[in-house]
């Protein structure tokens, strides 16, 4: 019985480790769509992605037009960047936090107090 334990035993830690290097090679470079619920309802953006390891830089652009640049890391799966913007009612930064899932991620927001929710999807290249 004990013969049979161990090979399993070393299959299941090699499956857990292949599974964790995967996840380390998630790469979000590219455009996706993000759409953030906001207090006046969904509001949808591109977000473009540049991965150099675990480091991200997050372009968008702003309601004005102008192009918003952000840095963030992207570690496993968790993802996370700081966008700080400019308004006539002065400067805000706005902190995203989620987890890449595939061709998807989702998580929360947070300026100030204030949370909500955002989702993005990738698009076709």
């Amino acid at each position: 019985m004990t013969k049979r334990i161990v090979p399993i035993f070393l299959a299941v830690i090699f499956l857990a480790g292949l599974a964790a290097m995967a996840q380390d090679k998630i790469d979000v470079t590219g455009d996706w769509e993000m759409t953030r619920v906001t207090p006046r309802g969904e509001m949808k953006t591109t977000i473009t992605f540049k991965q150099d390891g675990e480091n991200l830089t997050v372009t968008t652009t702003g309601r004005d037009g102008q192009e918003i640049t952000s840095k963030g890391t992207i570690k496993g799966q968790d993802i996370e960047w700081t966008t700080t913007m400019s308004t006539p009612r002065g400067e805000f930064t706005i902190t995203y936090k989620g987890k890449v899932e595939g061709d998807t991620m989702s998580g929360t927001t947070q300026m100030g107090e204030r949370t909500s929710e955002w989702k993005a999807t990738r698009k076709p290249k």
